[in-house]
């Protein structure tokens, strides 16, 4: 989809994101928050709360993530920050860190529904390498699941493996079955 573009989240572009997160945040009112916060604290803020908490972020000149738009129209959405601004990655067994080295971490994407199975989900993974590169990064994580035919496609918001493969990622570790840690290296 070679007309994509895609724009850091900044606060002139808040209302880009609540289009295409709609009234719900996305995923049950995540607002994409869900790697930013731990167990209890991310149940009970989920919503409203999370919405607010995420704008603030962003308020505060933080860039969270890119979106993705298709001739003007907000289409898809990739969170991306260094793999720190995650509290969840951070105590998470399944995902921890692989080494000390500084990695930024792809955690979620989101793409309108209307535009689902159109390779969006890739194009912002690629376009998110290319973003980490431009702030110097060197690393860049994801953690996929490893999709079946059993996997219900609401849990499929960290990504695919085969979109991390195509992207170029390779695995460096999986802790279980269903969870494995991909990285890109940049040259």
């Amino acid at each position: 989809m070679s007309e994509l573009s895609f724009k850091p989240i900044k606060r002139n572009l808040w209302t880009d994101f609540e289009e295409l997160f709609g009234l719900r945040g996305a995923h049950g009112g995540c607002w994409c928050m869900y790697w930013k916060l731990r167990g209890k604290a991310y149940e009970d803020a989920k919503g409203y709360e999370t919405r607010q908490m995420h704008k603030s972020i962003v308020d505060a000149g933080t860039v969270t993530g890119l979106l993705a738009y298709l001739q003007g129209e907000v289409v898809g959405w990739v969170a991306v920050e260094p793999r720190s601004a995650y509290a969840r990655l951070a105590y998470s067994r399944t995902l921890k860190a692989v080494d000390d080295q500084e990695v930024w971490s792809v955690t979620c994407f989101f793409v309108s529904k209307r535009y689902r199975r159109r390779g969006i989900s890739a194009e912002l993974l690629s376009a998110a390498v290319e973003y980490v590169r431009l702030q110097g990064g060197r690393i860049v994580e994801g953690y996929p699941i490893a999709a079946n035919e059993n996997v219900a496609p609401a849990t499929l918001f960290t990504g695919t493996e085969s979109i991390f493969k195509r992207a170029g990622f390779n695995e460096v570790v999986r802790h279980t079955p269903m969870r494995p840690i991909f990285r890109y290296i940049i040259e």
